[in-house]
């Protein structure tokens, strides 16, 4: 049975940080390119950041120099570290495999307020 299970979402402060973590199982991890997909009330899914099977990493223009994308194919496990979030980051995170077979998680939620 396939798994994708996203943590470490919440609320945090504008300017802070927060890393968020995706579990895998059911399916061959190193082979699947891996994304983060984010979506805001009343907006459509926005692709966040994405890593290749071999690690090379493409990240939104609305996140490039604040998010990191990583994975460790050891622990079938992907991050994302985000860094001065704003108000604007505040969406539901969803990860994402893509390779053979495309696979959803359930989504995290993310909210930046003071």
């Amino acid at each position: 049975q396939v798994q994708l299970v996203e943590s470490g979402g919440g609320l945090v402060q504008p300017g802070g940080s927060l890393r968020l973590s995706c579990a895998a199982s059911g399916f061959t991890f190193n082979r699947y390119a891996m994304r983060w997909y984010r979506q805001a009330p009343g907006k459509e899914r926005e692709l966040v950041a994405a890593i290749t099977s071999g690690g090379i990493t493409n990240y939104g223009d609305s996140v490039k120099g604040r998010f990191t994308m990583s994975r460790d194919n050891a622990k079938n496990t992907v991050y994302l570290q985000m860094n001065s979030l704003k108000p604007e980051d505040t969406a539901v995170y969803y990860c994402n495999a893509w390779g053979f077979l495309e696979y959803w998680g359930q989504g995290t939620q993310v909210t930046v307020s003071s």
